[in-house]
């Protein structure tokens, strides 16, 4: 019994390797948005305007792409294979780096959904409570991480 609850941990690598193919799928989608954003302005058949909430769209999916991915390696690090090679800075030994790092992607895509409203939304008000929810969000992130750190 022992030995079967030892293996189930590598059960892990399937939703692993599905998150991973899912980030290679919407980095490709986001490389194809900001392709057709550019062709689109530079045809003239949309505004600059236009074009750069377009590309601040993609950007937004490339950076869940980057989420979905640091998901993936994180949790084929932590469940199936610790010696994976991976770059310093994506090396994650708990759950709590994994926690961090999303932490951070996700402050990032806050910040380039709020560029985009800013972008194509006119009425000040508008943007004035997006802003103030987006940056409630943030400090509760913070205060989120701060709360449940490790010394």
């Amino acid at each position: 019994m022992r030995r079967l609850i030892e293996l189930s941990r590598y059960v892990v690598a399937v939703p692993a390797i599905g998150t991973i193919i899912g980030s290679f799928v919407l980095m490709v989608l986001g490389v194809w948005e900001i392709g057709v954003s550019i062709v689109n302005l530079v045809n003239h058949s949309v505004t600059v305007k236009q074009s750069v909430v377009g590309i601040l769209t993609a950007v937004d999916t490339l950076l869940l792409a980057t989420v979905l991915l640091v998901i993936g390696y994180g949790l084929y690090e932590l469940f199936v294979d610790s010696a994976v090679q991976l770059p310093a800075w994506l090396e994650i030994r708990s759950l709590d780096d994994l926690k961090s790092k999303l932490i951070g992607v996700v402050v990032a895509i806050i910040a380039v959904v709020f560029l985009g409203y800013l972008v194509d939304v006119n009425d000040p008000s508008e943007i004035l409570y997006i802003g103030a929810g987006a940056g409630a969000l943030v400090i509760g992130l913070a205060a989120f991480t701060y709360a449940t750190r490790k010394n």
